[in-house]
């Protein structure tokens, strides 16, 4: 299989709803809109990813899909999100891996983890030069 692009898609509950939450309170930039302008479809940038967030949930949705956000600085964004009404399920703690993590919800439940890699860890350095041990 030669993948040449992907997205996550969301078929929330209401439309209109998402849309303000992932352009707006999380601050999500455009990629394209599609569709009719009355309904349009909104595909979003997630850093290298993209998210669709189009239609309308044909069902209760799922805890199985979940978004995974690597962001700068945690704390500003669990500041910030908080104090526009977002839901926080966790605020921010080290995990015993070494990344500290939040989670929140959107409007539809859909779980969002956001992440701050710590400058230490080993995620941050360059593994490109490392020679194993012959």
């Amino acid at each position: 299989m030669d993948i040449l692009s992907s997205r996550i898609l969301l078929r929330p509950a209401d439309l209109d709803r998402s849309h303000r939450f992932y352009r707006d309170v999380l601050g999500l930039a455009v990629y394209r809109e599609f569709g009719s302008p009355a309904d349009p479809g909104v595909v979003f940038f997630l850093g290298p990813g993209l998210l669709e967030v189009s239609g309308r949930a044909a069902g209760p949705l799922g805890r199985s899909v979940m978004i995974w956000l690597q962001v700068r600085d945690v704390g500003a964004e669990h500041e910030r999100l908080a104090a526009a009404g977002v839901h926080v399920l966790r605020g921010p703690e080290t995990e015993p891996w070494g990344l500290i993590e939040m989670w929140i919800e959107d409007p539809d439940g859909v779980r969002i983890v956001l992440v701050e890699v710590p400058a230490d860890h080993p995620l941050r350095r360059d593994l490109r030069s490392f020679s194993p041990p012959t």
